[in-house]
């Protein structure tokens, strides 16, 4: 395994990300994805809907740096509504556990006035390891 999820002695396991992770190996940077499709097109206003369009734009941006999405170590959500967020959370959660698969990434959410592209809701960004062969 070239990453481990770090829990400082005596704290309670977060729920749905990790304190910290330890990796070794290549690393792989994705950039902000958002809720379009490869060509730039949105096809809802809903924001789960645009998270689960984002996560597998970040699982196919991975896909062409030989990386998976159980090499993620590290994730940054910006959103522009925590209430939307709040309020998609169990379709967020299910679109997650199908396209990512694991939750031991340290995990960083922020709400922003808005994103460049006004129809988006949500812009997350990934950082990846690759364990070394």
């Amino acid at each position: 395994m070239n990453k481990q999820a770090l829990l400082p002695d005596g704290w309670p396991r977060p729920k749905g990300y990790a304190n910290g992770v330890a990796a070794s190996g290549r690393q792989v940077f994705v950039a902000g994805m958002i809720g379009w499709d490869a060509n730039g097109v949105f096809h809802s206003d809903d924001f789960a809907e645009q998270t689960r369009q984002a996560l597998a734009n970040i699982v196919a941006v991975l896909e062409a740096g030989d990386a998976k999405p159980h090499h993620i170590t590290r994730m940054t959500w910006y959103v522009t509504s925590k209430r939307e967020y709040l309020q998609a959370l169990p379709a967020i959660g299910a679109a997650f556990r199908e396209l990512i698969g694991h939750y031991d990434i340290a995990m960083t959410a922020v709400q922003v006035a808005a994103l460049i592209e006004d129809r988006a809701k949500v812009e997350i960004e990934v950082t990846a390891v690759i364990p070394d062969h």
